[in-house]
């Protein structure tokens, strides 16, 4: 067996319907970890680290603290509004990319195993300005808005944040604990994120109409 199948074989089963994420060893870190993208959730139950880098989209960390079970997701806009159920937030449909499903998803998936709003902890990160030419519009600062409003109307209190500024970020969150290991990436030094984002950004557009989008 190669080292890379041993690695693999020592990762821990995914909760149902979280297979499809990419899940490998950290050797780094010596511990088993999933990476999730734009419109990308995560949930574990186990002594898992999830990792995710972020521009201007906003990552919600959130977890059962009672029961050491949690998550995070990856939204890069803020607002669908539909009312079609084939929009409705899954893992194998685009509606995880808007913060308002992500974040409905990601506490339900929490809760259909056992967790409690009440004992729910909550991290916020991302929200930078790193996307040029978009017209004056920072869709960092409207992820951020949203997400803090969101909390705020759901009564979910915020335990921790890093979001604004003009910095890409990559942050490691461990759910069984709550820890979370996050660093500011330098723009100048990689644009990667920013045409990462754009790409896909791109994509989002060809497949729903403008109307589907708040940006404001």
């Amino acid at each position: 067996m190669s080292i890379r199948d041993h690695m693999k074989a020592k990762l821990p089963n995914a909760l149902a319907g979280f297979e499809h994420v990419n899940r490998y060893w950290d050797r780094r870190m010596d511990t088993p970890a999933a990476k999730i993208l734009p419109g990308e959730c995560y949930v574990s139950d186990k002594g898992e680290m999830i990792v995710t880098v972020l521009g201007s989209c906003v990552a919600a960390c959130v977890r059962d603290k009672r029961l050491g079970i949690g998550g995070m997701n990856h939204f890069m806009l803020p607002v669908q509004h539909s009312d079609r159920a084939i929009e409705r937030p899954s893992l194998v449909n685009s509606a995880l990319c808007y913060g308002n499903w992500a974040m409905e998803f990601l506490i339900n998936e929490i809760m259909k195993l056992g967790g409690t709003r009440s004992h729910m902890e909550v991290k916020i990160f991302g929200g930078g300005k790193v996307l040029s030419g978009m017209n004056n519009i920072d869709i960092g600062a409207r992820n951020v808005g949203f997400v803090l409003e969101y909390l705020e109307r759901e009564g979910l209190r915020i335990d921790a944040q890093d979001v604004g500024s003009d910095c890409p970020r990559k942050v490691l969150y461990f759910p069984d604990t709550g820890a979370v290991k996050l660093k500011r990436l330098r723009v100048r030094a990689n644009d990667t994120v920013e045409r990462r984002e754009k790409a896909y950004m791109e994509s989002m557009m060809e497949k729903k109409s403008s109307s589907d989008v708040e940006l404001f």
